[in-house]
């Protein structure tokens, strides 16, 4: 069963996005005063929102991003904001969270792609040891790393197309 999260992620996503980011109160106070509600009931009326109401939500997404665009705002400028000024902490609870994650999914896929088949070839070649090495579930990992490495491709090829930072 979907939760209102989900429904709101899938029939608005701007607003489901900039609720979950730094435009959080842009948006509830855009949602509260076209719903005609106070801001701390916004979540109860989302949740309350029955099929018919769907197509109202949808609309209210496109009003909500032509209002962003009118005040100059775009959601993924206002998180590319965020992103710098985590970028600038010395606190490594901030600005080492990328990183962190980049080498635990760096080192996860060194082990599955390298080490793990290395290791297996030198135990079964040179010490005949045929049982089982540990088995790390990439899925997520590898989604992650992917990602990370997309942004700086795109980068790559922005700089190849001579588009400025």
């Amino acid at each position: 069963m979907s939760t209102a999260a989900d429904i709101l992620k899938s029939i608005a996503p701007t607003i489901a996005t900039a609720l979950g980011g730094p435009l959080a109160g842009a948006a509830v106070s855009f949602l509260a005063s076209k719903f005609g509600v106070d801001p701390s009931l916004v979540q109860q009326t989302v949740a309350g929102m029955g099929p018919s109401d769907l197509v109202k939500m949808k609309q209210l997404d496109l009003d909500f991003q032509v209002e962003m665009a009118k005040l100059g705002i775009s959601v993924q400028m206002a998180q590319i904001a965020t992103n710098t000024e985590e970028a600038k902490s010395s606190s490594i609870f901030v600005a080492g969270a990328r990183p962190f994650i980049l080498w635990t999914c760096g080192v996860a896929f060194g082990y599955v792609a390298i080490l793990e088949p290395l290791a297996r070839f030198v135990a079964q070649v040179f010490y005949g040891y045929h049982g089982q090495f540990p088995v790390i579930d990439t899925t997520l990992t590898l989604q992650v790393l992917g990602g990370l490495l997309g942004l700086s491709g795109l980068r790559s090829f922005d700089k190849k197309n001579g588009v400025a930072s």
